[in-house]
């Protein structure tokens, strides 16, 4: 893979003020109550560029993509006002993400890069399946802005520790950021605690060693599927383009090399403070005579055992029995990975997530045909849901060990959609990546 150093825009912190109030989430984790939130809690939060509001009172499909031109002229006008600078030189960006998880303190270091584009499995590679819906809206905003507000999350694998002894020696120098966000109420998972610090490497030398350490390394993408297959569409369209207008002056042209480029932060597979997080299903909308025959269908496939609620388990159900969680083993009598249709490979036959939805929603649930399904990260949020009635079943998932995702990669195939979570998202706005 092509990794490269880049002219990055940031905040203007004179202007701004503390970076803690203008930094986001991605789109993918924000309520609409959140998204209003971040609104209101600075002019400049880069929730106007990341997660644009629609105008509530126009209901037209004009008025719907207005949201991203609007987005746009947010960017330019920061831009032309100094809100937003574009550094003078290239640089690689090293990030340390300091947070509490489960009482105890991590950290997360990374490196922001710019890297070229290439299809998968060509040096990169996916873990997870896509929605189409979302990655039409990540298009539409690339189209409107031309910039990565947000990075990708990506790893590799660092054995010899070379990459980390340069990231070592950079951070020794003085950073260019350092700041405690202030997450909105309740929007924290592991507990909070978290801060960012983060240098600009500048130095030719060590810009070089890194390109050429990353250069033989694959790249498994962890978290921004659609929106790599957003900037693969970006690329193609602006290729196109170029071909057209080259034939009409018959000679090679090329329109927007940046385009060419995605912005990503790189992490080290071994790193102590990469945390992979299930993502819980909570269903509702099964009918009373589906549900109470329900215990009796799952026993053709597993064995349920009863445990405790705050039991550890790798596949379990919640609002089968009162007070209880039920465990799901699969049973050995029977052959599960059959009813996962495809080429499916033995590590994702043996996933509980797979189970899930091959054995479980697809076939003894098929009979619900009103099943709503949503997604949650917080096994005490589904228990709460459960408890106040407002869903009838959660389905509990363990948590994924990051090298399943590199498995699941090497071996061509995908985990599931909403497989994994990993723990803390990286904010929008930290760093912005300019794509003309």
């Amino acid at each position: 893979m092509e990794v490269c150093p880049f002219r990055g825009i940031r905040y203007n912190q004179g202007i701004v003020g503390g970076l803690a109030q203008v930094i986001c989430p991605p789109y993918d984790v924000i309520t609409p109550e959140q998204q209003k939130l971040y609104y209101e809690k600075n002019d400049y939060n880069a929730i106007r560029l990341e997660y644009p509001l629609t105008d509530s009172s126009q209901q037209s499909a004009v008025s719907s993509n207005d949201k991203y031109n609007r987005a746009a002229n947010t960017f330019k006008q920061w831009l032309k006002q100094g809100i937003l600078q574009i550094d003078g030189v290239s640089s690689f960006y090293l990030h340390d993400h300091y947070f509490d998880y489960l009482g105890k303190k991590r950290m997360r270091r990374g490196l922001i890069a710019r890297v070229k584009l290439e299809p998968w499995g060509n040096g990169i590679y996916p873990h997870e399946e896509t929605f189409s819906k979302a990655k039409d809206d990540r298009l539409q905003l690339m189209r409107a802005c031309r910039a990565n507000f947000s990075p990708l999350f990506s790893l590799y694998q660092d054995s010899e520790q070379k990459i980390a002894s340069i990231l070592a020696e950079a951070s020794q120098a003085k950073p260019i950021m350092s700041f405690n966000p202030s997450p909105l109420t309740g929007e924290s998972q592991g507990g909070g605690g978290e801060k960012h610090v983060v240098w600009a490497i500048t130095a030719p030398e060590l810009q070089q060693q890194i390109k050429r350490s990353l250069a033989t390394q694959p790249l498994y993408v962890a978290d921004g599927h659609h929106r790599y297959e957003t900037a693969l569409a970006y690329q193609q369209e602006f290729a196109r383009r170029a071909n057209t207008i080259g034939r009409i002056l018959d000679k090679s042209i090329e329109f927007a090399p940046k385009a060419h480029y995605i912005m990503m932060e790189l992490v080290d597979f071994s790193d102590p403070g990469l945390v992979v997080l299930p993502i819980h299903r909570l269903v509702r909308g099964i009918s009373p005579s589906v549900l109470a025959k329900l215990r009796k269908q799952l026993e053709n496939f597993f064995i349920l055992e009863s445990v405790p609620l705050k039991a550890d388990s790798c596949l379990a159900v919640l609002g089968l029995e009162s007070q209880s969680l039920v465990v799901l083993k699969p049973r050995q009598d029977v052959s599960l990975g059959a009813m996962m249709h495809g080429n499916r490979s033995k590590v994702y036959r043996s996933l509980a997530i797979s189970l899930l939805n091959h054995v479980i929603l697809d076939k003894v649930l098929s009979g619900a045909k009103d099943l709503d399904i949503v997604y949650v990260v917080s096994a005490t949020e589904a228990y709460q849901q459960i408890k106040e009635g407002k869903y009838q079943l959660a389905f509990l998932l363990d948590s994924p060990q990051p090298k399943v995702v590199k498995v699941i990669a090497d071996a061509k195939d995908r985990m599931p959609r909403k497989s994994t979570y990993f723990y803390p998202k990286l904010p929008a706005g930290l760093i912005i990546n300019p794509l003309d």
